[in-house]
């Protein structure tokens, strides 16, 4: 229990401030233009260390069994202990080198919201101040919000598919051996596929709005014959497409999430977004849905983003908010544009000279 508590802390720093850290250090760095492409590499990296994870960890698990260390004791060594210890390991040097190479990002001195809750206040307000004041400039901001729905809606099917994708396999009888290693390497290899196709989609100035219209539709209708088809091959087909639309997926949201959310509450307004998406996973476990019934759900969920995400274009490209790309489909937005950006009783579309992918 211990271990998922600090779990979940973990996993909402990875999914935020990890990410509000790597858009800060290009724009410090001048290097906006090549966000995209950083995102892009970003996921790829993540599916080769994934595949490289799944095999050591199948090894290692096998390697030999379980063992009591003491008799007198309950501590176990070996069998399915194996991957979580080499797990400590990975942390540890992980955690080591962000702490010795990395450079801790303070904000630049005297930056405020420029709103109406936050001026004066400087860094001696209540300890909620950031997330208070992120949640009412996610409310007061459309396309935040919308932006904020369609992720948890995405990211939701995406963990309820990590739930259900075996059983939907093998129909639910447990006498059927498939070679899960191998099929879990073959969606980690699509999702290569996907983040390398994010770079040529941006070579072609393809803009994120509209890539992520596609995704969605895509995801949609490969969730929707999962639930429906009755041939095992069928479904796993639609579930390397649905993993396709994952690669592709994280590098177009992390670019178009960086171009709407305001520096100065990126990480608090991040981790907004995660609640929603905690409900949809707790629904879906707590419920405990059929496999055809979870993957109609997602095909529901995911037909509601794409629509979502067509206003939410439809919105950004009526303010001006999207621009000329460069060849990594990420533009320059002045200091000015995005102090604009933080307002939060701005409603959405209203800057009409913000500059965003």
């Amino acid at each position: 229990m211990l271990g998922r508590l600090l779990g979940g802390v973990a996993t909402s720093l990875l999914f935020s401030v990890f990410e509000a850290w790597l858009i800060r250090s290009h724009n410090d760095a001048k290097l906006k233009n090549y966000l995209g492409k950083s995102f892009s590499w970003a996921a790829y990296g993540n599916s080769i260390i994934a595949i490289v994870a799944g095999l050591i960890a199948n090894n290692a698990a096998s390697a030999f069994p379980m063992t009591k260390i003491f008799n007198e004791t309950n501590m176990y060594y070996g069998g399915y202990l194996n991957p979580f210890d080499i797990s400590l390991v990975a942390l540890v040097i992980c955690g080591f080198s962000a702490l010795t190479l990395w450079e801790e990002n303070y904000g630049q001195a005297g930056e405020s919201d420029n709103d109406d809750e936050s001026q004066g206040k400087g860094n001696n307000g209540k300890w909620y101040d950031g997330v208070y004041q992120a949640f009412f400039m996610a409310l007061r901001n459309n396309e935040i919000m919308l932006c904020g729905i369609i992720s948890s809606l995405f990211e939701g099917s995406m963990y309820i598919f990590v739930f259900m994708w075996t059983p939907a396999l093998t129909g639910g009888d447990h006498d059927v051996k498939l070679p899960f290693g191998l099929i879990f390497s073959t969606f980690m290899v699509c999702c290569m596929v996907g983040s390398s196709t994010f770079s040529l989609f941006m070579e072609a100035n393809f803009k994120v709005e509209t890539l992520a219209v596609g995704i969605f539709g895509v995801a949609s209708v490969s969730m929707l014959i999962v639930a429906t088809a009755s041939n095992a091959t069928m479904k796993f087909i639609a579930m390397n497409f649905f993993e396709v639309a994952v690669g592709l997926y994280w590098p177009t949201m992390g670019t178009m999430k960086g171009s709407i959310v305001p520096e100065s509450k990126r990480a608090a307004i991040y981790n907004l977004y995660r609640i929603p998406l905690n409900f949809i996973v707790l629904f879906s476990l707590l419920t405990d849905l059929s496999p055809t019934t979870s993957f109609t759900l997602c095909g529901f969920m995911l037909a509601v983003a794409t629509g979502l995400q067509h206003l939410l274009r439809q919105k950004r490209f009526a303010a001006g908010g999207v621009s000329l790309k460069s060849n990594s489909g990420v533009s320059s937005k002045s200091s000015a544009d995005d102090n604009d950006m933080m307002m939060p009783l701005k409603s959405a579309g209203s800057d009409k000279d913000d500059s965003a992918v």
